[in-house]
């Protein structure tokens, strides 16, 4: 029998594949919940949980991207870090 964590695990294998296959992927959560078949509080507390762990980044509209450390609004929230400290 599978337990929760090998379900979760599987899916977080699943979704970090999908966003390294596929550069330039970029959803929202509702395209997200319908991609991965989620509940909307479990997509909700996936997508979180990989912006926290900053594999993705959420973009001005709301949409959900890989977190590319390079990328001008990666390169803008750090300069911003950094004038605060």
């Amino acid at each position: 029998m599978t337990s929760e964590r090998e379900v979760a695990a599987d899916l977080l294998r699943r979704v970090t594949s999908e966003f390294l296959e596929m550069p330039g992927l970029c959803l929202t959560e509702a395209q997200a919940r319908r991609l991965w078949g989620l509940e909307a509080e479990a997509c909700s507390a996936l997508l979180r949980a990989l912006v926290d762990s900053q594999f993705l980044r959420q973009t001005r509209d709301g949409a959900f991207m890989r977190f590319e450390p390079g990328h001008a609004a990666s390169s803008r929230r750090a300069a911003r870090r950094t004038a605060l400290i």
